[in-house]
């Protein structure tokens, strides 16, 4: 199958990707980064319903030794043979043991030609690194960070201490008395009853 849904992850069930590639392709746009700085990523933006298998040349380096790393995300290195051969091969294990519908479950994401060719000659699907760095993108802008949630429009002003009124995270106790502003708020009030006499009469 050749031709793509308008959105690739259409009757997709694992997504396959030339980690090696990918990450050419983001060192000419984002700048470089690491292998590991794509898990996170990627798993935030690719529903947990598909797999997700990264497939790096080499060998693994520290920090990305075994396979399962993430919920939903292996990363696989090639070893001796290329990331391209290693494709190819999890291609054809598919074919064979779960037969052509599964293989067009396959999405593939590389910019090499040659190797999108083959794997569309063998009943998988391809995409390139642009359309996956695009989703990346909207998946960064979509997501607020962590500990840095905006308080609703409409919320109140920040209270003591600084927190928003209505974040997740604030725990008020619903039976206490609510913070009154105001001059008169942090005045310190004493006794009302200190320097009052106990009866009517003054003392002698």
């Amino acid at each position: 199958m050749s031709s793509l849904p308008r959105d690739p992850l259409d009757n997709t069930d694992r997504l396959l990707i030339d980690g090696t590639n990918l990450l050419y392709a983001m060192a000419r746009g984002e700048g470089a980064a690491p292998p590991a700085a794509l898990i996170g990523r990627l798993r935030g933006a690719i529903p947990a319903t598909v797999g997700i298998e990264l497939i790096f040349d080499g060998s693994p380096g520290p920090g990305m030794r075994g396979e399962r790393v993430a919920a939903g995300l292996i990363v696989r290195h090639a070893g001796r043979r290329s990331a391209d051969e290693l494709l190819r091969s999890l291609v054809d294990e598919t074919r064979a043991t779960a037969g052509p519908q599964a293989t067009a479950g396959l999405l593939i994401v590389s910019d090499d030609h040659d190797l999108r060719t083959s794997l569309r000659e063998r009943g998988a699907r391809t995409a390139g690194s642009a359309w996956l760095l695009g989703r990346l993108a909207r998946g960064r802008l979509a997501s607020p960070s962590v500990g840095n949630k905006r308080a609703a429009r409409g919320a109140g002003a920040p209270g003591p201490g600084g927190r928003s009124g209505g974040s997740v995270g604030d725990h008020e106790d619903p039976d206490r008395p609510g913070w009154k502003p105001g001059r008169g708020a942090t005045v310190k009030r004493g006794n009302p009853c200190r320097g009052r006499p106990s009866s009517g009469r003054m003392p002698p």
